[in-house]
């Protein structure tokens, strides 16, 4: 008994010491969790708390979220990880121990409980690769970015879902979170949100989904309909062909949510499942609710929602939209208490609180945003620890996912590090002075941009001028990298021009914000 008490303490010890080599800083027990309190279905069941009350621990790597979770004394001791950086299959590794279940091509949460995953600093992305939980209760999951997780070609994660829970799960709260892909299941792509297999009291909350195929589903087939107890509210759906989500069995209740170009079905409510819709907006988009591609029925409950450019395919054998006069066919009972905004101010509300990177604010109902709690203390650095990264601009980095061009680039260097999250990648001129330009589309919104300057040449930037590529027009100029504004302009290419400096520039990000 002794010997196996032993035994594990001294794995628990090893496993520590992986975690500070692999890119994580353990702090002492304190009360650390996510901001906020969980909403919606997550609120109840006991409750989500996730890592509330255990160790806070700093990680940069997947290797070091693995090792953070290996590391602790069983697998249910709370434990709070705070993401900063990139997080590929280039720096996740599998780690073993008694207290988790890890793997090398995704963050895996399997037979484990009382976690918080949280973004801090200068953000965390999942670049991708797929957050997948299983056989796991009471997880938290906040202010992230997950991208491109593909389903096959390579690298392959995590079945293709952003985040993909599965096999008796419970209580998971999904927060301030931003989950994009690049394409459609053609393309290899395949959910964002997915619930599968016994999954229930699950809350997603102030996220954005775009740029899919599919936006998730709950139960994985009309048998499947062992799923339920969802909330989804003030988030946003763009750009997605169906999904949004898909309901075989349960209840799910979508509140406050922004639904903007969805191009094949929304609200999907089949096999007997419930849908309860209320002060929703849905703008410019097609059979956003109703039962779609099967003869099983699902039944909704509408009220105080605004169709705005929405268009309804007839009725068919298996389809069965609920427009163009959407009415309720169903009650739903809802066992917690929430406020609503009115459905007319939800884009506003939404575009200002939803996603990574938005400062975590959050709306009572009155329409009108508001600052949440102080986010969680971090960890003390200790003496080998650098000093935190400074706060960065909120909102989603738009150059995540956009080009870029500029005057020359030296030799090593090249236009697309400026915006691939990383910052040991750079781009510089062929001399001391060039531009560097983000550009889109089609006409984007931006009043703030980030110059970051790659470790070691901080300081290197001097002189500068920020140009509206289109117009040729200058938006404002000064001295130094870092943060700067300027009055909010609708452009496509947007170009930072360097005219003086003490070296050779070496621009590690340029990141654009709307504001």
């Amino acid at each position: 008994m002794r010997r196996s008490v032993a035994l594990r303490l001294y794995a628990g010890l090893a496993t520590m010491a992986l975690a500070a080599a692999t890119g994580a800083v353990l702090s002492t027990p304190e009360a650390s969790a996510a901001t906020g309190s969980a909403t919606g279905y997550a609120s109840q069941n006991g409750g989500t708390t996730g890592g509330e009350g255990g160790r806070t621990v700093r990680a940069t790597t997947g290797t070091a979220i693995h090792a953070a979770l290996c590391g602790r004394a069983d697998s249910s001791t709370p434990i709070t990880i705070e993401v900063e950086g990139t997080i590929n299959h280039g720096n996740t590794s599998k780690v073993s121990g008694d207290s988790c279940d890890t793997a090398a091509d995704r963050i895996e949460l399997k037979q484990i409980s009382n976690v918080t995953i949280v973004g801090v600093g200068s953000g965390a992305v999942f670049d991708q690769l797929g957050i997948h939980i299983r056989d796991a209760s009471n997880i938290i999951i906040q202010n992230v970015t997950v991208r491109n997780v593909k389903k096959s070609g390579s690298p392959t994660s995590n079945g293709g879902d952003a985040i993909g829970m599965e096999s008796n799960v419970r209580n998971v709260w999904v927060d301030h979170v931003t989950l994009e892909a690049s394409g459609g299941e053609s393309e290899g792509f395949d959910g964002l949100f997915d619930m599968k297999n016994n999954t229930q009291y699950v809350t997603l909350s102030y996220s954005i989904l775009r740029n899919s195929g599919r936006g998730g589903l709950v139960g994985s087939s009309e048998s499947d309909r062992s799923n339920g107890f969802v909330t989804y509210h003030h988030n946003l759906y763009e750009n997605i062909d169906s999904r949004t989500p898909l309901l075989r069995g349960g209840i799910g209740h979508m509140y406050n949510n922004h639904y903007v170009g969805i191009n094949e079905s929304g609200i999907n409510s089949r096999a007997g499942a419930r849908a309860k819709v209320d002060n929703n907006y849905f703008e410019d988009s097609k059979n956003v609710l109703g039962t779609f591609y099967t003869d099983e029925a699902g039944y909704w409950q509408v009220s105080g929602n605004i169709y705005d450019n929405v268009t309804w395919s007839g009725s068919g054998s298996d389809s069965n939209p609920a427009g163009p006069d959407p009415r309720s066919n169903t009650t739903v009972d809802i066992p917690y208490s929430y406020a609503l905004d009115d459905a007319a101010c939800v884009p506003s509300v939404v575009s200002r609180t939803a996603g990574a990177g938005t400062g975590l604010r959050v709306s009572n109902g009155d329409c009108s945003p508001q600052t949440p709690a102080p986010t969680p203390t971090t960890p003390a650095p200790d003496p080998t620890t650098p000093t935190p990264t400074p706060t960065q601009p909120g909102g989603t980095n738009l150059s995540i996912g956009a080009g870029s061009d500029g005057s020359g680039k030296a030799d090593g260097t090249s236009y697309g590090n400026v915006r691939d999250g990383e910052m040991s990648t750079y781009w510089s001129p062929t001399g001391s002075t060039g531009s560097i330009s983000i550009k889109w589309g089609s006409a984007t919104t931006v009043s703030t941009i980030n110059i970051r300057e790659a470790a070691g040449s901080e300081g290197t930037i001097g002189s500068w001028r920020v140009v509206n590529h289109d117009t040729g027009a200058v938006l404002t100029s000064g001295d130094g990298a870092g943060v700067i504004t300027f009055p909010r302009t609708s452009l496509r290419k947007i170009t930072f021009e360097i005219t003086g400096s003490t070296g050779t520039p070496k621009v590690a990000e340029f990141e654009t914000y709307a504001g």
